[in-house]
């Protein structure tokens, strides 16, 4: 299935351009994360997908959440569903502008930080440097995660959390950091004084990381 995205193309694009996918949070759309466009390096081809679930408000999702049911709080089926779709979506758009030597970046809010874990850590191959906003790695989404530490190695994750997050806790996010330690991941982690969102400081270490 296709997802539908917004797009922003470089002015010249060869095999080597970097990609990077984001990936937007529960209730949101594709033009969320998108609004980081203006600020990132202008010779990268950015494409922000919209989830294919709607949401029983406006907006969509990647999948259900049940936040009555502690055991099953998240649908499995269909979150793995979004992750072939977004795997699928990303090598249709490889194909399609020839990005034969590239890196290919991840940047995922909430929700699409969940899945940026899974993606990257199940692929390190495909990947390079993964932002993971306000999220933690949702456990059952792991189950075929990559543990060869030499595959992992590339791999450079960019993780921020609010400490005052009332929709995903703190310690779940720090979690998510001693996962990729225990994996033997170049990580960095930051917490900032916010919500469940990107504050000034953290937009600015975001564009910071992308930048390196």
């Amino acid at each position: 299935m296709d997802l539908k995205y917004v797009i922003r193309e470089p002015q010249n694009i060869t095999p080597k351009t970097p990609l990077l996918i984001l990936l937007h949070g529960y209730g949101s759309n594709e033009n969320d994360l998108f609004s980081f466009a203006p600020t990132l390096p202008e010779d990268w081809l950015i494409v922000s997908f919209r989830a294919p679930y709607n949401t029983a408000y406006e907006g969509f999702s990647w999948y259900d959440i049940d936040l009555m049911n502690v055991e099953n709080r998240v649908d499995v089926p269909q979150a793995k569903k979004s992750l072939e779709m977004i795997l699928e979506n990303i090598m249709k758009i490889t194909n399609q502008y020839g990005l034969t030597e590239n890196e290919t970046h991840l940047a995922g809010f909430s929700q699409g930080g969940i899945l940026s874990y899974a993606l990257a850590l199940e692929h390190p191959e495909l990947f390079s440097k993964i932002a993971c906003l306000s999220c933690y790695a949702e456990e059952k989404l792991l189950d075929n995660i990559v543990k060869d530490k030499k595959k992992l190695e590339r791999l450079r994750f960019f993780i921020s959390h609010g400490t005052d997050d009332a929709v995903i806790p703190m310690e779940w996010g720090r979690k998510a950091a001693e996962l990729l330690y225990d994996l033997s991941c170049y990580f960095s982690f930051r917490e900032y004084m916010s919500g469940h969102g990107v504050n000034q400081k953290n937009y600015m270490d975001l564009m910071e990381f992308f930048k390196k």
